[in-house]
């Protein structure tokens, strides 16, 4: 028999463990992609070309489409803020603060394969009612909009979300002094802030 044949078969397993332990989900699809395209070789060579034809559309161009598809759209971050905070033409000092935020935020989620984007709103109550509503996954005010019952605040902002994980995240990353990261659960549901 040709040897060739049993080197074929050994990568199967090989390129198997190599997807295990991938922690990139684009590089895990890829080496699915490259799985499905030695699988669809080997099963071609052994004389079964009809399944090597429904593994080469179906187990690999179809499933790494969708996969591709469905990565991309759920490895983002949508963060709300307002306008105002946001203004180009006025770059003050929370302005620098609030884009040093930006970077910041940028490079902690590309850390966790995570693409942050950038959701602005001309008033506050429709940045909340946008994380009530679940169209953004946090939101992020300046400390003075939130009240005025600390005499000194320890903070510039305040990033509310409503998903555990990506609190932890946050807590975990994010510079204390900048940021105060909240995760309200009850705000979701009441639509109060607490």
């Amino acid at each position: 028999m040709d040897s060739y044949i049993y080197f074929i078969a050994a990568l199967l397993p090989l390129v198997s463990a190599v997807l295990i332990y991938q922690t990139n989900p684009y590089r895990a699809l890829l080496t699915r992609g490259i799985l499905g395209a030695i699988a669809a070789l080997m099963y071609t060579i052994m004389g079964a070309a009809d399944v090597a034809l429904t593994e080469a559309l179906v187990g690999t161009l179809l499933a790494v489409t969708l996969y591709a598809i469905a990565i991309r759209s759920s490895l983002v971050i949508r963060l709300g803020i307002l306008c105002q905070m946001r203004s180009e033409d006025n770059p003050d000092q929370s302005n620098s603060q609030l884009n040093e935020l930006i970077a910041d935020s940028r490079k902690i989620f590309n850390k966790y394969n995570l693409r942050l984007e950038i959701v602005t709103f001309d008033d506050s109550s429709d940045l909340m009612r946008s994380l009530s509503n679940k169209e953004v996954h946090a939101i992020c005010l300046q400390a003075e909009e939130i009240g005025k019952e600390h005499s000194v605040l320890e903070y510039r902002f305040q990033i509310i979300t409503r998903l555990q994980r990506l609190h932890e995240i946050m807590i975990a990353n994010f510079k204390p002094d900048l940021t105060h990261i909240t995760y309200s659960n009850s705000f979701i549901e009441t639509g109060v802030l607490l």
